[in-house]
């Protein structure tokens, strides 16, 4: 009897890790922030975690939502104003580890939107990585999340980002 019951634990463990064995990226909370329904940009925020033993990079992103998508981040010039800039060697996401795309840092920028996003609206979005992988996710509007202070991005000029 003894037997048989450490078999078929023994069975429920190996037909259970393939659950939690996930080798690569896996994005989380994501969430995109507009200023208005007539705003011309937007960002997306959001988490990656690297499942995998290897470092891995965010390269880019791509949506069919606006005319450039690119990968930026918040830095204090030597003035002490806040800049936002593309990256263009895109986001380490160290091996076993995190990054977090969030409001005041590192981002998914939404340039020349083309169309009215509103709460509750979904923006499709493609995330390419240095490792192969591509990962596609919806992303919801949602404008009136709480959280740290998003820069006012209505009256920053993106046009020196984009190619």
């Amino acid at each position: 009897m003894m037997y048989l019951k450490t078999l078929l634990t023994a069975a429920a463990v190996a037909f259970a890790l393939p659950a939690f064995a996930h080798d690569g990226v896996h994005i989380s909370d994501a969430y995109a922030r507009v200023s208005g329904p007539a705003a011309k940009s937007g960002a997306i925020f959001l988490t990656i975690e690297n499942h995998s033993d290897e470092d891995d990079r965010l390269l880019s992103a791509a949506t069919d939502v606006a005319a450039v998508a690119e990968l930026h981040t918040h830095k204090e010039s030597g003035d002490g104003v806040m800049q936002m800039l593309k990256v263009e060697e895109g986001f380490a996401v160290p091996a076993g580890e995190s990054h977090v795309l969030a409001r005041g840092g590192d981002h998914v920028m939404l340039m020349g939107l083309n169309r009215s996003l509103v709460d509750g609206d979904i923006i499709h979005l493609t995330l390419t990585f240095a490792r192969g992988e591509v990962v596609e996710l919806d992303v919801p509007v949602d404008s009136k999340r709480s959280e740290a202070p998003m820069q006012d991005m209505g009256g920053m000029d993106h046009s020196a980002h984009s190619n």
